[in-house]
């Protein structure tokens, strides 16, 4: 019972630590659908957590910083979307110059409001998300096998965790069964027809960029207002990068994405539960590697185990409308 117990302790941690995955991924994926590349996950779920956590910790309520987050970072989108889609700018460029901006602008902000380093003040209960406790969840949970799974891994979890695998289904939904997902789709393979068809290829990209705001913002409140009480400098800590891998793997496919970041939820929580523990076979291995270990691991999978990953064929190409 302690070798299932830990297996299951690791797969609490997994779902854990995937969710955030999920949100930002999702998000990569409606854009990057629409043809438009967006490097700027990372800094997008960054500048959502901080001000999440900033205005829960001033307001005291957790739906203010939810909100927060997401107008933050539907903003940051914006700006993306003029720069890459009205003036036609180079779309990682002005990812990463929002990476960039937001890295520097959270710290700065956070130590002249704040005056903790960069960090938001701790937050009380009702700042921030609480675990949801389903029916008979503490009654069953020393029944063998079953009340672990359910205990644990059913139940137990933050209200953003089930809102995030339900919106895999609804994703997959929206994208193969609605007429927005297919011309969606459509913009991101051939937006010449689009537009031929008489539909604006841009406010098609701009709704696209707008979904991936609101998904990031999910991300970022889940961040500071669940796993964490409050901000921390950096907190992202490549999660946003880790999204894109995931999404590349799954090949922008809802379904395959939600597997993906399960798996590198897996190798994260993994490493963390073997960090300090001896090896069979190596012993003692340094803190940095296992910390490292989930980038690794996601760079060989990408490398040896994705196959060809075919994007969208109009991906990361601006659209010049011909005269």
């Amino acid at each position: 019972m302690e070798f299932f117990d830990t297996i299951v302790a690791i797969l609490e941690s997994t779902i854990r630590v995937s969710v955030p995955l999920i949100f930002a991924a999702l998000a990569g994926l409606f854009t990057e659908r629409a043809g438009v590349f967006d490097i700027g996950l990372e800094g997008k779920m960054l500048g959502a957590a901080f001000a999440a956590g900033a205005v829960a910790a001033v307001t005291g309520s957790v739906l203010t910083g939810l909100m927060a987050a997401i107008l933050i970072s539907v903003l940051l989108s914006l700006v993306h979307g003029y720069a890459s889609i009205t003036q036609r700018g180079s779309q990682i460029v002005s990812g990463v110059a929002i990476n960039f901006i937001v890295a520097g602008s959270t710290v700065i902000l956070g130590e002249a409001w704040f005056r903790q380093g960069g960090r938001t003040p701790a937050l009380d209960a009702d700042a921030r998300f609480q675990t949801v406790t389903f029916p008979f969840a503490d009654a069953v949970k020393d029944v063998p096998i079953f009340g672990p799974i359910y205990s644990n891994l059913i139940s137990g979890h933050f209200i953003l965790t089930y809102v995030a695998f339900l919106l895999v289904p609804f994703s997959w939904w929206v994208l193969y069964r609605t007429r927005f997902g297919l011309r969606l789709r459509a913009v991101g393979e051939n937006p010449g027809a689009v537009d031929t068809a008489g539909i604006s290829v841009i406010w098609l990209r701009y709704r696209a960029v707008i979904c991936c705001g609101i998904l990031c913002g999910f991300a970022g409140a889940y961040l500071s207002l669940a796993m964490s009480a409050g901000f921390v400098k950096g907190m992202t800590a490549g999660k946003g990068y880790i999204a894109l891998a995931a999404l590349i793997f799954a090949k922008w496919r809802p379904v395959n994405i939600m597997m993906a970041c399960l798996l590198f939820g897996f190798l994260d929580a993994l490493a963390i539960r073997l960090q300090g523990n001896p090896l069979p076979f190596i012993g003692q291995v340094p803190v940095q590697l296992m910390q490292a270990l989930p980038y690794i691991l996601t760079v060989i999978l990408l490398a040896g185990f994705i196959g060809k990953a075919i994007p969208p064929k109009a991906g990361g190409v601006p659209y010049v409308k011909e005269r």
